[in-house]
């Protein structure tokens, strides 16, 4: 009898030990910093939104998130060292909308599928300007156009593949509108050659053309999303413009850990990177530099990569860029 006693104080003190140790596990991370890769270069607008997000993590991890930039293959090479890094929770990654293509258009063989998912951090509708004295007052007026002079229309983008292009393309598959793509090497040339009139009109996402909007160098026909952008009032959205669009081709920036992650890091990496989120001070940075942040959990942004992958096969197919079905 007193060595059953005994049997069950030892076994209830092993059960104590290992609920204690693996809630000092737990409790224990992070117990160093966390690396977080960007995969676009330093200075640009998804570097400057992850550095501005992780500003003040140490407040809510108790230790510092360090922004690391490792650029290449369109954003590839990032995305890929987060996917490939050791699954302690100690990296984690922006993961962005080139990652919905990649398998698609044959240039990597990475999806969201290969992450574990922690949260999105905005997302933005693609926009159309045309030079301020343009003839074209509205998207009406342009697609009216276009039908009655099939190629005639120039559209500048940022290149082969990008949301810009993308939103471009379903625009003119809906409408049965024959566009003439013009890529550039990112938004920038595009907009300076719509000014310019070298070409009829650029697509961009709605928060490149700010400065451009309110120096009034610019006419925003309309803002591919479901509500009207705050800092442009008078623009409308694609459906206020006559053109619904169901199936919106989104912009997206959102944070990623490699898949394997033990769950209980996984719950502090959510539960601190939506607190960064919340944070007042990123939320002002991401309202003065009109970026539209908007929070989804780990299973509402896998329904949503879900569905960005459906949205963009048919358009890419129209492009001829859809090489894996």
């Amino acid at each position: 009898m007193a060595l059953k006693k005994i049997g069950f104080v030892f076994m209830v003190a092993a059960l104590f030990v290992v609920f204690t140790v693996s809630n000092v596990t737990a409790a224990s991370f992070p117990s160093k910093d966390i690396t977080l890769i960007v995969p676009w270069a330093a200075g640009g607008g998804t570097d400057t939104i992850a550095r501005t997000l992780v500003k003040n993590a140490k407040k809510y991890f108790g230790v510092n998130v360090n922004v690391v930039n490792k650029t290449g293959g369109l954003g590839a090479v990032g995305m890929g060292a987060v996917a490939a890094a050791v699954p302690d929770g100690y990296t984690a990654g922006v993961i962005t909308f080139h990652l919905s293509n990649y398998r698609m258009m044959g240039l990597a063989d990475l999806s969201y599928r290969d992450y574990g998912l922690i949260q999105l951090i905005n997302r933005e509708g693609a926009a159309a300007s045309v030079a301020y004295d343009s003839k074209f007052n509205t998207l009406k007026d342009l697609i009216d156009f276009a039908k009655k002079n099939p190629g005639v229309v120039t559209a500048g983008h940022a290149g082969a593949g990008s949301v810009q292009h993308l939103s471009l393309a379903s625009l003119g598959l809906r409408e049965k509108v024959k566009f003439v793509h013009v890529p550039f090497d990112g938004s920038a040339p595009a907009r300076t050659a719509a000014v310019g009139g070298h070409v009829t009109a650029a697509v961009t996402t709605i928060s490149e053309v700010l400065q451009l909007y309110r120096g009034k160098m610019v006419r925003v026909l309309y803002v591919e999303d479901e509500k009207r952008h705050w800092l442009y009032p008078d623009v409308p959205t694609i459906a206020e413009a006559g053109f619904p669009n169901p199936n919106i081709i989104y912009d997206w920036r959102a944070l990623a850990a490699p898949k394997g992650v033990p769950a209980d890091r996984m719950k502090v990496l959510v539960e601190g990177f939506k607190k960064c989120f919340d944070d007042p001070e990123f939320q002002k940075l991401a309202y003065d530099l009109a970026l539209a942040t908007v929070y989804l959990n780990p299973k509402d942004l896998e329904t949503f990569l879900s569905k960005a992958e459906e949205n963009h096969k048919p358009v890419l197919e129209s492009v001829g860029l859809l090489k894996q079905k």
